[in-house]
């Protein structure tokens, strides 16, 4: 069990958040904070978060702005950008800011988004 690793998944999308909170809590222990605002998630971010999921595509502020503010407020932890709409340019710079990694929606499966997690927090 994963129970000091802490994840935030921010994500306007609420079924997103709740699959990925029941899966990531449940099957990997993790403890799972959600957001639907990435402006509210980043006030709320402390050194203790080990990873957060981003979202790249929100009304409020997309992942590509966040990330820079999300690394600037927790310079340790590590992004994993969540998309439907991947585009080479936005990987690009998803990785240029800082991304860790990115993952495509609709998940391949949990247990792909699950591996490509341990191996982030690993690394």
């Amino acid at each position: 069990m994963n129970k000091n690793i802490n994840i935030v998944i921010i994500d306007d999308e609420t079924e997103i958040l709740a699959m990925l909170e029941k899966h990531l809590s449940r099957e990997g222990g993790y403890k799972v904070t959600t957001y639907t605002n990435p402006l509210n998630a980043i006030s709320s971010l402390s050194q203790d978060t080990d990873l957060v999921l981003l979202d790249i595509m929100m009304p409020q502020m997309n992942g590509l702005d966040a990330l820079p503010k999300i690394l600037e407020k927790v310079p340790s932890v590590k992004v994993l950008m969540m998309t439907a709409y991947s585009t080479l340019d936005k990987v690009l710079n998803a990785h240029r800011y800082g991304a860790s990694d990115y993952i495509m929606k609709p998940f391949s499966s949990l247990n792909a988004l699950s591996k490509k997690i341990e191996d982030i927090l690993k690394a």
